[in-house]
């Protein structure tokens, strides 16, 4: 596969506004991948009940069998898949990146830029509650210990060495919105993607 792609790929921690910006990004027609729910297909695939500490066990567990990379490696898979259906593809969001050797694997079949999304852990907890999904922490203490498996997957560095962040500390989500749009469009005219 040639890589005349983009994969805007979208790191932060669990309720930094990450689904947000994909989903806003989605309506402006890029295609979008989560990597999440690449962990729930495959926590359904297993029979387990998609709660935050299943998924989690099962994301260590996917990492342990298959190194850091694991669900990058079922993404490839799945752009891959979408690059063949529709050959004119050129840009793609993956939300939800939790390592650099993640965005390695993404490296092997396009161009990457990592944009990460910060929140202070009241913004995200308050975030992550009002989703109302099977694996919201019921805690304060559950979202902190969260946070400390995200973190020990890696997801520091991949915040820290982003190509861009944005802060949705003090920020409306229209801005968030749009702030992130047009860096992806920045990204686009400097990839030169058609």
């Amino acid at each position: 596969m040639s890589k005349d792609i983009l994969i805007v790929a979208l790191t932060g921690m669990p309720g930094a506004g990450k689904t947000t910006v994909a989903r806003y990004l989605s309506q402006k027609g890029i295609p979008l991948l989560i990597m999440g729910d690449v962990v729930r297909e495959v926590a359904e695939i297993d029979g387990l009940e998609p709660t935050s500490d299943n998924l989690a066990k099962l994301m260590l567990r996917l990492r342990k069998k298959s190194g850091p990379e694991a669900i990058a490696h079922l993404i490839v898979d799945k752009i891959k898949l979408m690059k063949k259906k529709d050959k004119k593809l050129s840009v793609v969001i993956v939300d939800g990146i939790r390592s650099m050797a993640e965005v390695q694997v993404l490296r092997s079949i396009g161009s990457v830029k990592l944009l990460a999304i910060h929140g202070s852990t009241l913004t995200r907890y308050t975030h992550v509650k009002e989703r109302r999904r099977s694996d919201v922490p019921s805690t304060i203490d559950e979202f902190d210990k969260r946070d400390k498996i995200e973190m020990e997957v890696g997801i520091s560095n991949a915040i820290a060495l982003a190509d861009e962040s944005i802060s949705n500390n003090d920020i409306s989500i229209p801005e968030l919105c749009e702030r992130s749009f047009v860096t992806v469009q920045k990204w686009i005219q400097e990839i030169g993607i058609k």
